[in-house]
């Protein structure tokens, strides 16, 4: 007796692997980075060695996490120009409290951390009751905080650099938390590689597993149909901006405590790296689409790429024109992608 075929509902579209790969955020930058991985392991010697690795991976750790933040909040469909003046800003008060006013080290972190989250809190109340574009609002938040980094710095203690952090009470204690590395074979593996594997978990969670995810594609791919069907828009965009607030903080202390002192400047200019790094990694710039995943390889490629031209003997200007030349071609690449996957629907 012969078997029924099933029948086939003409309604599904079918989708090829290779239709549904291009679909992910990450894919482009994956390929990227095995590509630049390649490249730099066969043309020097020191990179693919374990001490390379651990000097591009450190590179890249501080710069993933502030990454993976800011791509939530791209996703989002908001921007956050102050995030790396948060870095240097955490530090500082921290090494302030400590060292001139002999407050614990980890109630300096405290007060620190209830700073930044204030900070993001400030700058998404501002977007979203003024409706101004947070381009805008983060723009003069960084100037804010970059003007009391040096200003403020220099009128508190003369001068605008935090020495003597390892003098402090209980500096052992947050070293081991922030600062430290560990030993695995012949690779120095720093403790910020870990929170940045951390982070990137934790993030990915929450935008594919959680109600919470839901909410930052909605209301960055469309902010006034996710008001009108229930999501809390305020809420979302406020924690997103207290989201990349809280990453600053956690890259002021890892830089803190791994050098055991922090300048004013601190983490002033990286802010567009970081957007880059979200961009190389799927993230469009209109909001709605984008991966935690992809960010931390965007990161990783500009942690190699920043270590590998080092190891060549090029000059060290080159990484600008291979960052500007990454963004460009991450954008044009995510705009041939989503128009692929929109036309195979």
């Amino acid at each position: 007796m012969a078997t029924a075929t099933p029948a086939v509902d003409e309604r599904i579209a079918q989708t090829s692997t290779l239709t549904r790969l291009l679909k992910r955020p990450e894919i482009g930058a994956l390929v990227a980075a095995i590509v630049l991985f390649a490249f730099f392991a066969l043309t020097t010697d020191a990179f693919a060695t374990a001490s390379g690795a651990s000097t591009w991976l450190r590179g890249a750790s501080t710069i993933g996490i502030m990454a993976v933040a800011v791509a939530l909040l791209m996703i989002g469909g908001e921007f956050d120009l102050s995030a790396g003046a948060i870095t240097g800003f955490t530090g500082l008060v921290v090494g302030i409290l400590t060292t001139e006013y002999g407050l614990n080290v980890w109630a300096a972190m405290l007060v620190s951390l209830a700073l930044a989250l204030l900070v993001g809190m400030i700058n998404g109340i501002l977007v979203m009751k003024t409706g101004l574009p947070s381009f805008i609002v983060t723009l003069g938040t960084f100037f804010v905080l970059q003007g009391i980094d040096l200003a403020g710095t220099k009128a508190l203690i003369g001068q605008v650099a935090i020495q003597g952090m390892s003098n402090v009470p209980f500096y052992d204690s947050a070293k081991s938390v922030f600062g430290r590395t560990i030993q695995i074979g012949d690779l120095n593996l720093y403790v910020s590689v870990l929170w940045w594997i951390a982070v990137t978990v934790v993030a990915t969670w929450i935008l594919m597993r959680t109600r919470v995810g839901n909410w930052i594609f909605a209301v960055g791919g469309a902010q006034q149909s996710a008001r009108q069907v229930g999501v809390p828009v305020f809420a979302t965009k406020v924690g997103l901006f207290m989201g990349t607030a809280f990453a600053g903080w956690l890259v002021g202390m890892l830089l803190l405590f791994s050098t055991s002192t922090v300048q004013s400047n601190t983490g002033v200019g990286q802010e567009f790296i970081y957007i880059i790094c979200a961009v190389v990694g799927g993230c469009l710039l209109t909001g709605g689409y984008g991966s935690a995943i992809g960010a931390a390889l965007g990161a990783l490629i500009y942690g190699m790429a920043n270590q590998g031209i080092v190891y060549s003997g090029w000059d060290n200007n080159w990484l600008r024109a291979f960052l500007g030349a990454m963004l460009l071609g991450a954008v044009l690449l995510n705009e041939w992608v989503r128009k692929r996957a929109e036309a195979a629907r």
